[in-house]
């Protein structure tokens, strides 16, 4: 991508993300192939990989604290291939990402309020809708 070290001390918002991801595209005339479809199927695919780097771990703690540093680093960057393909398709496709994510996040409020823990017992796990 561009930009210097400096850039890695600064927050990082899905604005800037967005913004760095349409120069990168743009940059290389990859905007012809960044229909809705094709940004899905390869992020799709990203999604793929980083499942791949759980796929026979089995359950793992909070914190990896089993994993090697190489191990995290990967993963970080399998992390943010989905994260850039959702960021990308999101813009292409004229969704503000944050606005409908926040949006969702009261949605789910709603549904699964505090006062009634959805908690599957059998399972381990948590609904989040």
């Amino acid at each position: 991508m561009t930009g210097g070290v400096e850039e890695r001390d600064q927050s990082v918002s899905l604005d800037l993300l967005k913004q760095k991801m349409a120069n990168f595209a743009k940059e290389r005339d990859w905007d012809q192939f960044h229909s809705p479809r094709n940004l899905l199927l390869a992020l799709v695919g990203e999604v793929g990989e980083l499942s791949e780097i759980f796929q026979w771990k089995g359950e793992v703690p909070k914190g990896l604290p089993d994993w090697k540093e190489e191990e995290k680093v990967h993963l970080g960057e399998e992390l943010s291939d989905v994260l850039l393909y959702l960021v990308r398709l999101s813009d292409i496709c004229g969704i503000d990402l944050g606005k409908a994510a926040l949006r969702k996040v009261e949605l789910n409020a709603i549904k699964y309020p505090a006062s009634k823990k959805n908690f599957n017992t059998s399972n381990g796990t948590a609904h989040t809708g």
